[in-house]
């Protein structure tokens, strides 16, 4: 098996055995952004607590890119802290500039590099990671207030 075959097997396994999809009952930040180009929607729920990324969930419809991206970004940020989240954020963005980024114990994530090569698809990829970092900004300006 290649590169490319490992990559699309686990990105069509985080597409059809989604990571926390769902919704909190409960208060949580929550975030709803669009891809106007594709038509992807993702609403992104977060639980933090002290700084930490306790849980998140997301829901929405689109491909198999930002659905397994979302999934994908959703284990990788639970139980991490703001700063941290935001460093796998940062990270994600370069990785869509065609960057080698190392993801460390979430290197499934890495699955989505070839993304880069597709302009048009990087949107997919980012909508969630963008969410992400809308949730955390929204958490914060809570925390001010």
């Amino acid at each position: 098996m290649n590169l490319d075959d490992l990559y699309r097997r686990v990105i069509m396994d985080h597409y059809k055995n989604p990571r926390n999809r769902g919704s909190f009952a409960d208060d949580a930040v929550k975030i709803e952004l669009n891809n106007p180009t594709c038509g992807d929607r993702i609403t992104l729920q977060l639980k933090v607590e002290d700084g930490i990324v306790k849980d998140a969930r997301y829901s929405g419809e689109g491909c198999s890119i930002s659905m397994s991206s979302a999934s994908m970004m959703t284990e990788a940020v639970k139980g991490q802290t703001i700063e941290h989240a935001l460093e796998l954020a940062d990270k994600f963005s370069s990785l869509m500039k065609g960057e080698t980024v190392d993801f460390g114990d979430y290197e499934d994530i890495e699955a989505l590099s070839g993304v880069n090569k597709f302009p048009a698809r990087i949107k997919c990829a980012t909508l969630a990671w963008n969410a992400l970092r809308k949730g955390i900004d929204v958490e914060e300006e809570h925390q001010q207030h």
